[in-house]
């Protein structure tokens, strides 16, 4: 299978590291052999993988600066099928050494290229910005995976990473494409979540994952426990929407 997905958004608190972390530990459940990697220098995934048995202290730019090479950087986790590589406040300047490297947009592709044919699954959580780090991981990956909140100015977002991974897809990566739009932090109860579910519908209607995220304590509470929602919580409704978003991706459907 080899899947590669990014998920990104450029705006923060969209239930992107969220998303990055469950989907992993849900197709990890689902014993498939998967691989997440934090490319987010604010290290999110790190702290909420951070109680989940990680066995060295590693990172992504560790490997990025060829200290270690990409298998020294990769943890196991409490998971059987979940391995994987933390990032730290090392990645900060990262962009800026990158600069300056021939072929900058493809040194994550150098290292992926080394372990993918281990693994079924490399998510890769990227960071709220459009910079050189997520211009690498977009260059490596098949497809892009994006939540959006369902408020009006997630949509006006949306229309700029679509026009970046339109641009990404025609410059360095043909392949590359929108594998779903996914709808985080709903709440049914809201006319305004309504209303913007239904707008995302009539505009991305054959893009829109047919699971949705919801609005979860249990779901919000498990990266303080340094876990995945599905192993602090197995029965919170969160553990269920994003098991429920791993069938469905690997059913193909939409």
């Amino acid at each position: 299978m080899n899947k590669i997905i990014s998920i990104i958004n450029q705006k923060g608190g969209v239930g992107k590291t969220t998303t990055a972390i469950n989907l992993a530990a849900s197709f990890a459940i689902l014993e498939k052999k998967t691989l997440l990697v934090d490319f987010d220098p604010q290290a999110n995934a790190t702290t909420g993988l951070s109680n989940s048995g990680l066995e060295n202290d590693f990172s992504i730019y560790d490997a990025l600066s060829q200290n270690k090479t990409i298998k020294q950087v990769i943890s196991k986790t409490d998971l059987d099928f979940l391995d994987f590589i933390r990032s730290d406040q090392n990645l900060v300047g990262c962009e800026i050494e990158l600069v300056s490297i021939p072929n900058r947009e493809k040194q994550l592709l150098r290292l992926i290229n080394k372990v993918k044919k281990d693994y079924d699954f490399i998510l890769i959580d990227c960071p709220p910005s459009l910079g050189l780090l997520t211009l690498n991981a977009l260059v490596v990956s098949d497809s892009v995976l994006i939540p959006i909140q369902s408020e009006f100015l997630a949509l006006e977002g949306l229309k700029s990473l679509s026009e970046t991974i339109r641009l990404v897809k025609g410059n360095f990566n043909k392949n590359l494409k929108i594998l779903g739009i996914l709808i985080t932090m709903h709440s049914k109860r809201l006319k305004l979540a309504r209303k913007v579910e239904n707008l995302l519908k009539s505009n991305f209607k054959n893009k829109l994952f047919k699971t949705t995220i919801n609005r979860n304590i249990r779901l919000a509470e498990a990266p303080d426990d340094g876990k995945p929602a599905i192993v602090y919580d197995v029965d919170c409704a969160g553990a269920k929407n994003y098991m429920d978003l791993a069938i469905e991706i690997l059913n193909g459907k939409k």
